[in-house]
């Protein structure tokens, strides 16, 4: 081996191996969040967040403060990081920072979103339909969490036709935080998954044809009713 393979690394190599790791810490916290392992108002430490995500202390240590400044983690003196609570103005907030974002999407959306792509978001949703609608209770379940990951990657979609990362960004933080508002308000049932779906498609249809406001009025509907939901109604 060559004396600059035996040499050990510096501070700053040191520190760039590191990184893959806070960011693994961070991904892994967001997914409990997401997921609803982490819950409203639960009080957490760094150690069980150690053992809930399989990574190291200092890993953990570092994605903190990037969860705290987003909002999605408050430290507690002397009692650990608390998951916030889901006020109303917390819900409100988080809808309506959604709402800018979505409907400032929409010109980019129509301009820029391919039509294979259009379409194939289309076809999934009338395919999914039909299943729902030949298998009842039992295939409306079995689609809950494809819907879900579908819904957000869809709403996604048209923010990052923007091509500014900021709101990209901003956007994803702002869907975790709608996650954690409706996650434990839905029970999946034929009805609600149809209801998504043909609302999901009362944005799609319209961005096929180009249609911007007929999109917009499709996508306020569907964040809405959503809301509505979040604060415990019935739509």
């Amino acid at each position: 081996m060559s004396e600059l393979g035996t040499m050990p690394m510096d501070a700053g190599d040191a520190r760039r191996s590191e990184i893959p790791l806070r960011q693994a810490a961070y991904e892994s916290i967001e997914n409990l969040l997401k997921d609803g392992e982490l819950r409203p108002g639960q009080i957490v430490s760094q150690r069980e967040l150690v053992k809930r995500t399989g990574l190291t202390l200092g890993a953990v240590r570092e994605a903190v403060p990037r969860l705290e400044a987003e909002g999605l983690l408050l430290t507690v003196p002397q009692r650990g990081l608390m998951v916030p609570s889901l006020d109303i103005a917390f819900v409100r907030d988080a809808y309506e920072l959604r709402r800018v974002l979505e409907m400032s999407a929409i010109p980019a959306a129509v301009e820029r979103m391919p039509d294979a792509a259009i379409e194939e978001l289309i076809e999934w949703h009338r395919g999914l339909r039909a299943r729902i609608e030949r298998g009842g209770s039992a295939e409306a379940a079995l689609a809950a969490d494809a819907l879900q990951k579908r819904d957000w990657s869809m709403h996604e979609g048209f923010v990052a036709m923007t091509g500014n990362r900021l709101m990209s960004n901003i956007f994803r933080v702002t869907a975790i935080k709608i996650r954690m508002a409706v996650q434990s308000r839905i029970q999946v049932t034929p009805y609600n998954a149809l209801r998504v779906i043909d609302e999901h498609l009362a944005i799609l249809e319209p961005l096929a044809r180009r249609d911007a406001k007929a999109m917009a009025a499709g996508l306020t509907r569907h964040i809405d009713n959503s809301l509505t939901i979040a604060l415990g109604g019935t739509v």
